[in-house]
């Protein structure tokens, strides 16, 4: 599917690519390439105790957090946000961010990006995960996913 600029978009979300493995499943709705170059949007669902990627930023995007249920840790530049049902965080470019679920209960969320293209980034994690990719792929492909990967010592003193 692809938008032009004077038609809208539906993804029906049984139709979406699914990517990873229980207990933590990514819906890849919208992209770059088919937004033309407006937004990407992913849906995401995680466990409980479920750590999300290491912290980094994006030098080119914003990242929006929308909790549809349950509850989000997120590292925020120097502060760590609790975030439940119905919240969302803004995290502006070039901001040091991560999250992962509390203990207790996982997440369903919605995670947007503008004048983004992600669903290679989600796919090359999704690889490393099965074993058919090297985690290295993904730091040499920093530059092109806008995924950069920083130290937090917050977020290493919040380790489970």
């Amino acid at each position: 599917m692809h938008m032009t600029s004077h038609e809208a978009l539906l993804v029906r979300g049984a139709e979406a690519e699914v990517v990873g493995r229980e207990p933590s499943l990514t819906r890849l709705l919208a992209d770059g390439d088919s937004t033309d170059g407006t937004v990407s949007a992913i849906h995401t669902t995680m466990g409980s105790g479920v750590d999300g990627p290491p912290p980094h930023y994006h030098a080119g995007s914003a990242e929006i957090f929308f909790i549809i249920d349950g509850g989000l840790r997120v590292l925020a530049g120097e502060r760590i946000l609790v975030a439940g049902k119905g919240d969302l965080i803004l995290v502006p470019p070039n901001t040091p961010h991560a999250f992962r679920t509390p203990d207790d209960t996982g997440v369903d969320m919605l995670i947007i990006k503008p004048t983004a293209e992600r669903f290679d980034y989600f796919r090359l994690v999704d690889r490393v995960i099965r074993g058919e990719a090297s985690p290295t792929e993904i730091l040499e492909n920093q530059d092109r996913f806008d995924n950069h990967f920083v130290d937090s010592p917050l977020w290493r003193g919040e380790a489970r």
